[in-house]
C-alpha cells in the first residue's frame, strides 16, 4: 500500500556518511516536532534526479526555510559512499540537503513507492515524490506519475502547494 497524506512515516532506519565513517539516521529522530521535506529519486548520478530534482531543492532551500521547514532530506536506493559523493559533486551537501541511503530499499518498500526497471538496470528503485512531514506525519505528497519526469515533486512543485 503507499503512503498517503495524513499517514505516519513507519519506523525506517537510512543510512550516511558521518565523521567516522557509515552511521545509521532513525528516520523518526529527523521527524519528530520537526516540519521536513523528503524527496526520493530513483538514482543517484541518474540524469533528471542529477540535473533536475536535486538542483530544485538546492534553489529552493531557502524558500523552504522562510515556510518552517527545518530540513530537507534526500532518499534514494543507493548505498551511503555513492549518496554523499552525489551530494558533493551536485553540492546538494553544502547546500545544506540532506543525503541519505536506503541501500536496501526497506523504507521505499515499507510506504509503497518501489518499483523495478530492469532495462536500464534499476531494482528495486524509488518512485520520484516529494513530501512534507510534519512531526512523522504526511501531510502533502507529490508522487509523479514517471519516475523521467521532474514536476510536481520538484522543489517550485512542492512549495507551491504548501
Amino acid at each position: 500500500m503507499t503512503i498517503s497524506v495524513g499517514d505516519t512515516l513507519p519506523d525506517a532506519t537510512l543510512t550516511r556518511i558521518g565523521a567516522d565513517g557509515p552511521e545509521q539516521v532513525q528516520l523518526a529522530d529527523l521527524t519528530k516536532n520537526r516540519k521536513t521535506v523528503i524527496f526520493a529519486v530513483p538514482g543517484a548520478f541518474t540524469p533528471t534526479c542529477h540535473s533536475a530534482h536535486v538542483p530544485s531543492f538546492m534553489r529552493t532551500k531557502d524558500q523552504f526555510s522562510a515556510k518552517g521547514v527545518d530540513e530537507i532530506i534526500c532518499v534514494s536506493v543507493n548505498d551511503p559512499f555513492v549518496m554523499k559523493a552525489w551530494g558533493e559533486s551536485t553540492g546538494a551537501a553544502d547546500a545544506g540537503i540532506t543525503m541519505l541511503a536506503d541501500a536496501e530499499s526497506a523504507f521505499t518498500t515499507a510506504i509503497g513507492m518501489n518499483f523495478d526497471a530492469p532495462p536500464v538496470g534499476l531494482m528495486a528503485r524509488s518512485k520520484r515524490y516529494a513530501m512534507l512531514v510534519e512531526n512523522g506525519k504526511v501531510s502533502v505528497l507529490n508522487l509523479e506519475e514517471s519516475p523521467g519526469e521532474c514536476e510536481i515533486s520538484a522543489g517550485e512543485g512542492l512549495l507551491g502547494v504548501i
